[in-house]
């Protein structure tokens, strides 16, 4: 572990304790007496206010209402923040205003140097969501659904919860808040028909915790959910190509496990429902984008068709 390191983490573990002793401080972190009394030493001179404490049990102690200092960037980790900033514009992220006032302290706590280095990377990097002309624009879509912020604050504290649509209630446990092709979603079990479904951020009238004397089970939930899990009816072999074409895009639940090494060659193993229009069709083209460089293991019947009929299209055009 590098010094820096080493010294952010004794800061902060020490600043959530009412005291301390070197014993405790080499015994956490490993390290010799002599290391953890200049490491001690090298913490007061950054303005962390401790108190020695003579004595057989003596050691030190952080004076009450006391704040860690300031942050010390580099200026590689300025540009690594920044360009984390650029990549995620108009992706309708919660806390834009924080994300914006941050973006504006980083800037005050940089030289002039470092300033003019981002605003070029401003201008000649571009991400998805950028418009070209005007880099610097932060159009509507950035804008994230008002209900986001609410939920994601009421999931730190509970994942039961009773969500509102214009149509109807219900009363859920949350497995997964989610985005996806531009839309935030909720992965969640139904407490009342007991069923996984998916429910999009966007129809949310209301988020409120639910009634804890009308709650089930963790155990009961995970339990039924294993109960509902689907056999895998898709397993395809990849080639190099269409790996490429896989990290370009892919449905969330859809993962690989490489083969080789060098990660050139992958399986693919998902559930699809037939019976949902919508999923089957959006499959069907999102196959037909990964290419030729697939093999099919296992595939249901009503996908080949689909497959079929859409290449027999494009050939007849």
């Amino acid at each position: 572990m590098k010094k820096v390191e080493r010294i952010n983490i004794i800061m902060r573990y020490i600043n959530n304790r009412a005291h301390f002793t070197i014993s405790e401080i080499m015994r956490e972190f490993n390290i010799s007496r002599s290391t953890a009394i200049r490491d001690i030493r090298e913490i007061e001179a950054l303005g962390m206010p401790l108190v020695a404490e003579v004595g057989r049990d003596g050691g030190y102690s952080v004076m009450r209402n006391s704040v860690l200092p300031a942050v010390r960037f580099t200026g590689n980790e300025v540009k690594a923040l920044f360009i984390a900033f650029m990549a995620t514009r108009n992706l309708q992220l919660p806390y834009l205003q924080s994300r914006q006032s941050l973006t504006e302290k980083l800037l005050g706590l940089i030289s002039e140097n470092q300033q003019e280095d981002l605003f070029l990377l401003n201008q000649i990097l571009l991400f998805e969501g950028t418009n070209p002309s005007n880099p610097d624009l932060l159009d509507l879509s950035d804008l994230p659904h008002p209900m986001l912020e609410k939920l994601i604050q009421i999931l730190l504290l509970d994942s039961y919860l009773l969500i509102s649509t214009k149509e109807e209630t219900y009363p859920i446990y949350l497995l997964h808040l989610y985005r996806d092709k531009s839309l935030w979603l909720i992965e969640a079990f139904n407490l009342k028909n007991e069923m996984k479904e998916i429910y999009p951020v966007d129809h949310l009238t209301n988020v409120i915790p639910y009634p804890e004397k009308k709650r089930v089970s963790k155990k009961k939930i995970f339990e039924n959910l294993s109960k509902q899990e689907e056999a895998i009816n898709l397993v395809l072999e990849l080639g190099p190509n269409a790996i490429a074409q896989f990290k370009k895009y892919h449905p969330l639940k859809v993962s690989l496990s490489y083969t080789n090494p060098y990660q050139t060659t992958a399986i693919l193993k998902t559930f699809i429902h037939v019976n949902k229009p919508e999923e089957l069709t959006e499959i069907t083209s999102w196959l037909l984008f990964l290419g030729e460089d697939i093999k099919v293991r296992e595939m249901p019947e009503e996908l080949l068709a689909g497959l079929q009929k859409r290449l027999h299209i494009y050939g007849s055009e």
